[in-house]
């Protein structure tokens, strides 16, 4: 049976803006990590629009950033839109009923999911169907943006803490 995970970088006030910072060396790589270890991805058409930038080789990468890039190629993806058309390599299209979708991963599938968007991630949540929520906070203030929580936060336990880096803490809670 699969887990289904909403885990993102954001600002000490609770924002997510890929733009406004990046990961540092050891969080990059545990990012990298984290990826190869998914059974999959669940993604909003916004994030995986800006994931998509991972499908193509930059002669200017790293081979850590090449790393990622070959860890989210390999990677399921399922795509959560009703504009979409199509989508990339290694990903399903998801336009309708998500929730027997998603519920059909949940039970079909081994292993980790993960749900990138905070808008997906509200909906999964009021559908009570993400069993772990991990924020990783980093020492920025933003002041404005997205939210992490795009509406009303779940009632949460704290079950682990953990500092990754010189500068961010990943908190991970569980549904109360």
């Amino acid at each position: 049976m699969a887990r289904i995970v909403f885990g993102m970088n954001l600002s000490l006030d609770g924002y997510v803006d890929h733009q406004e910072f990046a990961p540092d060396p050891i969080l990059f790589r545990h990012w990298v990590e984290h990826v190869r270890g998914l059974a999959g991805s669940v993604y909003g058409r916004r994030m995986y629009e800006v994931m998509r930038y991972w499908d193509e080789d930059h002669p200017e990468w790293t081979p850590e950033l090449r790393d990622f890039a070959v860890a989210w190629r390999e990677q399921p993806k399922w795509v959560v839109s009703r504009s979409l058309k199509s989508v990339g390599p290694n990903a399903t299209l998801v336009a309708d009923d998500v929730a027997a979708v998603i519920g059909r991963l949940k039970s079909e599938v081994v292993g980790e999911i993960s749900v990138s968007g905070p808008e997906l991630a509200q909906s999964l949540t009021d559908l009570g169907l993400i069993d772990e929520y991990r924020l990783y906070f980093h020492p920025v203030v933003l002041g404005r943006g997205k939210p992490f929580f795009a509406g009303s936060r779940p009632a949460l336990r704290l079950v682990a803490s953990e500092l990754i880096g010189t500068d961010v803490i990943r908190l991970t809670y569980v549904p109360a």
